[in-house]
């Protein structure tokens, strides 16, 4: 697929793996100042469509809160009050729990999924990471009087409007489609047309764009969790709209109008954030170092980094 180097792993100062990616990164102008690999090949950009799935929402009649548009936006990570938020949404729409038809799972977050555990719960579909954004699609069904037993149908209308909003904000029509880890609808652009997306969430003069970013800005634990590098990310790059997404691909846009995507070739989740703060640094973001290497450990100790490599090292 043309994936290039992108980071290296290294152990006692033994180069022990490798990870080959594709990233984009375009300047305050729009126009790209880096593309590594092949980012203009069609991708799936996973969880990080949620924005633009949310922004679909919203023009289509959905009122939430910030907060709660931020979890509709989100991968959460399964603290109880993102499952609460989950819920609020629901009861906001005059629905219940029985209503979702995101997969039955387990939080994604380690300390979240521990004391899950340790309650003595077990999988649900209120604890999926998705699902602030499947209680948001029913929400939005309720409004505009579309079923709800069907609002993972690709042709529903909710999708259908899902799909025209995302062709516009990416400037590229939908190269794929397939069915996405939460059982809804996954449509595939190239990793351009989603930095296009990201940038344009965060300049745009859009009533309904400044939501999506305001709400994502503010409060990112409602995006990821508490201490989620997606969380620590935004809250160091003030006004900044971060996202990430299953199978390596990571999304980040500023208000100044630059954009870095990327997607890791082999789906590992370890490399992809450190891969968008080098690429941020390349433009001249001052991203945080604690993002810029992910430490290797040995029996509980630091032995080595996980660090940015070929075009992006340095």
């Amino acid at each position: 697929m043309g994936h290039e180097l992108v980071a290296e792993v290294w152990r006692n100062g033994f180069a022990e793996s490798e990870h080959h990616g594709s990233v984009v990164a375009l300047g305050p102008s729009g126009e790209p100042e880096l593309l590594v690999g092949q980012p203009a090949q069609v991708a799936f950009p996973r969880s990080t469509n949620k924005p633009f799935q949310a922004l679909a929402m919203l023009r289509n009649g959905l009122e939430l809160d910030d907060e709660l548009l931020a979890l509709a936006c989100g991968s959460h990570s399964g603290e109880d009050f993102h499952v609460a938020g989950a819920l609020r949404i629901l009861e906001g729409a005059g629905l219940d729990e029985g209503a979702l038809q995101c997969t039955p799972d387990l939080p994604i977050g380690e300390q979240a999924r521990e004391a899950h555990l340790r309650a003595g719960r077990g999988r649900a579909p209120k604890y999926m990471n998705c699902s602030g954004k499947h209680a948001a699609m029913l929400a939005t069904c309720v409004v505009n009087d579309w079923p709800t037993g069907s609002y993972l149908d690709p042709a529903h209308p909710l999708q259908l409007a899902i799909r025209e909003t995302l062709e516009e904000v990416a400037g590229e029509r939908v190269g794929a489609q397939g069915v996405d880890g939460c059982g809804a609808p996954l449509l595939g652009i190239s990793l351009v047309g989603l930095a296009r997306a990201f940038a344009r969430l965060t300049t745009s003069d859009g009533r309904h764009e400044r939501r999506v970013a305001h709400a994502m800005s503010t409060y990112p634990e409602w995006v990821a969790g508490t201490g989620r590098d997606v969380t620590r990310l935004v809250r160091a790059l003030p006004g900044a709209v971060a996202k990430d997404g299953a199978e390596g691909v990571y999304a980040v846009g500023l208000p100044t109008g630059e954009a870095v995507v990327c997607k890791i070739a082999d789906g590992s989740s370890r490399a992809r954030a450190l891969v968008v703060v080098a690429a941020l640094r390349r433009l001249g973001v001052d991203a945080p170092a604690e993002l810029a290497a992910v430490p290797v450990l040995g029996h509980g100790r630091t032995v080595g980094a996980i660090r940015p490599a070929g075009a992006l090292a340095g």
